[in-house]
């Protein structure tokens, strides 16, 4: 998906998984933004994978966002 094509839904769970990624990591928000834009990580699967990711509960979301992070090196 390319950064242009984002709709508004897509956009709030983004911005919801970048702040909650942040505090996860104790880091500010631009820096997590940065870590998952990187990684391709918030494109290629956080806005591609919403239809499915945005009905997981916040817990497990976060786990296995942080852990595909972990994986690509960047948490």
């Amino acid at each position: 998906m390319k950064e242009n094509e984002i709709r508004n839904n897509e956009l709030e769970f983004a911005t919801w998984c970048i702040g909650n990624v942040a505090k996860r990591l104790d880091i500010d928000d631009r820096e997590a933004y940065q870590k998952l834009k990187q990684s391709d990580i918030l494109y290629g699967y956080i806005v591609s994978a919403y239809d499915v990711l945005h009905t997981f509960g916040k817990e497990y979301l976060m786990e296995d966002i942080l852990n595909l992070m972990k994986t690509r090196g960047v948490a």
